[in-house]
């Protein structure tokens, strides 16, 4: 028995989809028929690519190893021929795929890409919302949009600028607890903490000649979700350390406090990541010069009457990198 290329398409589309009914409405199929696509692969190949649990599909060893062979070469084959194809008006085609953090990209990214999609206007785009780290090539993103500290990897990035990050809480916190007047004296204080990080609660500050200075925080709140980390220090359920964007208006209107310490955390890293790939696909560049010249013009999370020193501006090098999951990264 031959395999085909449908077959091996399909295979690709239910790992990427979680599943034969994520993979049906993505391919317009019905379920039937891509189960039975990827029995025939199986059957060709003479391997078993899934588990069939109660309910789910888990990957073999076998076929996790087909996936991160056979998934990149698909994507280079579909980019070649939709390079080829002619567009109109300069227009990019195909589907771009994008995942963003959730906080940051509803509020500053979703008019940047609405942007870039009336540019585009034969351009499909689908864009995920998660503040968890994602695997580009095993979500068949094209792109992926970043807020943390940012460590080597076999990922290509971008940088779009950097963000500080500031210790706040509500006037009526500081006037029932009081402020700390030091970087030790946190540790005397509720925090309220972003549970995706790692399961030691420590606040990580840069001393006078740079070196890293820990605090070990009492967390009495977690939340996966930095709008939600927010608004609950503006309730004055205690201290939270956040990206400059996200408390900026709250601190302009006087929701929130920014306490001043003698250091400062290292801010934040801002970039747009991609697949370390011989050919980067003409809508992938096209789309991270768009975000880099969108973040030139308008630096997200001014404070009212500041100048943005917080924001660098965008860089131009490219380098390798990776979020690092147990690092404070991400909103």
């Amino acid at each position: 028995m031959q395999w085909r290329y449908d077959d091996m398409e399909t295979f690709v589309q239910v790992v990427r989809c979680a599943g034969v009914t994520g993979a049906a409405k993505h391919l317009k199929l019905t379920k039937s028929v891509i189960s039975k696509r990827v029995r025939d692969f199986e059957l060709a190949l003479g391997l078993q690519l899934f588990q069939r649990l109660p309910g789910r599909l888990e990957l073999t060893e076998a076929g996790e190893a087909l996936y991160d062979r056979i998934a990149p070469l698909l994507g280079e084959l579909h980019e070649a021929v939709e390079d080829m194809v002619p567009s109109s008006g300069g227009s990019l085609r195909g589907r771009l795929r994008i995942s963003t953090p959730m906080s940051f990209g509803i509020r500053y990214l979703g008019p940047v890409i609405a942007d870039f999609g009336r540019l585009h206007p034969d351009l499909e785009i689908a864009v995920d919302y998660d503040d968890r780290p994602v695997s580009l090539a095993h979500g068949g993103y094209d792109v992926a949009v970043r807020i943390g500290h940012l460590e080597d990897s076999s990922l290509k990035t971008r940088t779009l600028g950097e963000c500080k990050r500031l210790i706040c809480c509500s006037p009526d916190y500081a006037q029932r607890r009081g402020m700390p007047g030091n970087v030790a004296g946190l540790a005397e204080h509720d925090a309220i903490d972003y549970a995706l990080v790692h399961a030691r609660r420590f606040w990580q500050f840069e001393g006078p000649q740079g070196e890293p200075v820990t605090v070990a925080m009492r967390s009495r709140i977690l939340a996966n979700n930095g709008e939600a980390i927010r608004d609950m220090a503006i309730a004055g359920l205690g201290i939270a350390s956040l990206p400059a964007f996200l408390v900026a208006e709250a601190i302009g209107d006087g929701r929130l406090i920014a306490i001043p310490l003698e250091m400062q955390q290292r801010p934040y890293t801002m970039a747009a990541l991609y697949p370390n790939t011989r050919h980067v696909p003409a809508k992938v560049r096209t789309f991270i010069d768009h975000l880099v010249r969108m973040f030139q013009l308008h630096a997200p999370g001014e404070l009212p009457g500041q100048t943005p020193e917080y924001m660098t501006r965008p860089g131009t090098g490219i380098g390798a990198v990776r979020i690092d999951p147990d690092s404070d990264s991400v909103m």
